[in-house]
């Protein structure tokens, strides 16, 4: 049997290519709110960043995720999902090393 064909993404602040599964998605909702995406299956407009906070804070430098998003995102939404990112960040290793570990 051959092996599964494993999906890149592209992060949206630093244009590397990796697979889904180390990448955290930004989600713009059909209800126009920008929220983070731990599940990737959220309905909506999603962006991809790496699991970085340099990552998120060249993104919020640069507007990477206005673009990426197709809207507008205002200030005190780059401040709310940052706190989130951060939050998010430590779960998202623990589930990137289970993943890992799993594949071995």
């Amino acid at each position: 049997m051959r092996p599964r064909k494993v999906p890149l993404r592209k992060c949206v602040a630093c244009q590397d290519m990796k697979p889904k599964k180390e990448l955290i998605r930004i989600v713009r909702t059909p209800a126009e709110e920008v929220q983070i995406d731990l599940t990737g299956k959220k309905a909506g407009r999603g962006a991809y960043l790496c699991g970085k906070v340099s990552c998120f804070k060249l993104a919020k430098k640069s507007k990477a995720l206005d673009r990426a998003l197709k809207q507008q995102v205002g200030e005190h939404i780059y401040d709310q999902l940052e706190q989130d990112f951060v939050a998010v960040e430590e779960q998202f290793i623990a589930n990137k090393e289970l993943i890992s570990d799993e594949a071995e």
